[in-house]
């Protein structure tokens, strides 16, 4: 007979406790503590490995004599996801996939499953019938001969299937629907998910399988279950986007295996994701003519430059307090731009209601963007409309001088490439620059004043 354990778990951190406590002492949340029994049987019993099978011994190795050599990775045919994870995927990687509901979480694993046609994946879904996973296979439209689905939540009729078919990348859609008879608990319950992940994550690391994990979030945008969850996995991938515009952002949080600064732009489409190999074309809207308010500015998201349209409306205001609204830009970085601009500028905005969006529906936090914001601000108060072929990459400081930021020279190219013709940027970026040969005029300046000028007196 099996001896069991009772303990008092808290759900919001995944704090134990030997009696329930009302408030937790580690997260100060009220009322999260759930007794759980933990069932100490056989682990043999309840492991994915076979009960024959001997575990090899690890033996300590000095550090001069372990040789090095490049992790074995599988390129996919999705480039945004390899270039997300470092190059592709690498063998016995434990890959954390979080995101809103009906961000496309399902359709993007899906969607790496279908096109890896000479690899052979186990889909498993806790959440679908195969009735409907293959209903959105028809959908995305992509026919694959070593593709499989299962629906189960069971981690032991998972393993016992793994070990007939042997697949090379394990998809678990979702970690939350996953329950082990070791755990006495309901599913999405800290305990089990963290024991499921364990039993996973052993799996990825001793067959060299790699394991993508679909994981909910709270509604505060974090990963629901322990934050032990985020440490144990290789990789954490957040899904970003909003649910009402088609683009959605493939960001990495952590990568033990490639830098943590990489993103992926896709579209969502009714055929599935489309990958966005240029997404500054989409971010700029295409103008007919000239309109006030409008600036673009050039920012760095992860390791790539993209041109980010930022749009204002500053209007006299009809009430006694005005409003202040931003869309994808920090409203307090806002409202510290419009001190500025009032102070060193003269300008009144204290009797303006002022209206920011950053298109393209995508949140943006570089203080790269502060001079773009102030054109496009100045613009819409003085109804003066800025050149669709001018670009913007500087920080403005609460004097109002022009500060320098970093990889200029990368945003310069992309501003380049795209067909502008001039870029405003900081004159302590100048110095080290190679300004030879380009088709771009780069325009450096040390205060705000100096760029309106330029800007609003020809």
């Amino acid at each position: 007979m099996a001896k069991q354990k009772s303990t008092y778990v808290c759900q919001n951190c995944g704090t134990n406790s030997a009696k329930w406590v009302g408030k937790c002492p580690a997260c100060d949340e009220w009322n999260t503590y759930v007794e759980e029994v933990i069932e100490k049987g056989d682990p043999a019993k309840t492991s994915w490995r076979d009960t024959d099978q001997p575990t090899a011994k690890q033996r300590p190795v000095n550090v001069k004599d372990i040789e090095k050599g490049a992790e074995r990775r599988l390129v996919t045919k999705d480039a945004e996801l390899n270039r997300v994870l470092g190059g592709g995927i690498v063998a016995g990687s434990l890959v954390l996939l979080g995101g809103e509901p009906g961000i496309g979480k399902s359709t993007l694993m899906l969607q790496i499953a279908l096109s890896s046609s000479k690899t052979k994946v186990l889909y498993v879904s806790g959440e679908e019938s195969q009735q409907q996973i293959k209903m959105r296979a028809d959908r995305i439209g992509v026919q694959s001969d070593n593709c499989f689905i299962l629906s189960e939540t069971s981690t032991q009729n998972i393993f016992s299937q793994i070990k007939e078919m042997s697949p090379q990348v394990l998809v678990i859609d979702s970690i939350q629907t996953l329950q082990t008879n070791r755990i006495e608990s309901a599913a999405g319950s800290v305990s089990q998910v963290r024991e499921c992940t364990s039993e996973l994550m052993k799996f990825a690391k001793e067959t060299n399988t790699p394991v993508f994990l679909v994981g909910h979030i709270t509604k505060d945008g974090s990963i629901a279950g322990p934050k032990v969850l985020e440490h144990m996995v290789d990789t954490v991938l957040q899904f970003e986007g909003d649910r009402h515009l088609s683009y959605r952002i493939l960001r990495t949080v952590k990568n033990r295996f490639g830098s943590t600064s990489e993103l992926g732009i896709y579209e969502m489409q009714e055929s599935g994701l489309r990958q966005v190999s240029n997404p500054s074309e989409i971010l700029i809207s295409q103008r007919a003519e000239d309109l006030t308010g409008v600036a673009i500015g050039a920012t760095i998201e992860g390791n790539r430059p993209l041109l980010i349209e930022i749009q204002s409306l500053v209007s006299a205001a009809t009430y006694g307090t005005p409003q202040r609204s931003t869309t994808g830009f920090d409203s307090k970085r806002l409202n510290m731009l419009l001190a500025v601009l009032e102070k060193r500028g003269g300008l009144r905005f204290s009797a303006q209601d002022v209206f920011l969006n950053v298109a393209g529906g995508i949140r943006i936090e570089e203080p790269a963007l502060d001079l773009a914001v102030c054109a496009s601000l100045m613009s819409s108060y003085h109804d003066v409309p800025i050149s669709e072929k001018v670009a913007f990459a500087a920080e403005v400081g609460l004097g109002g001088e022009i500060r320098a930021v970093n990889r200029v020279e990368n945003r310069i190219s992309e501003a380049e490439k795209l067909g502008f013709e001039e870029i405003f940027i900081s004159k302590y970026n100048v110095k080290g620059l190679d300004l030879k040969g380009r088709n771009i005029k780069v325009k450096p300046f040390g205060k705000l004043r100096e760029v309106f000028e330029d800007l609003f007196t020809q």
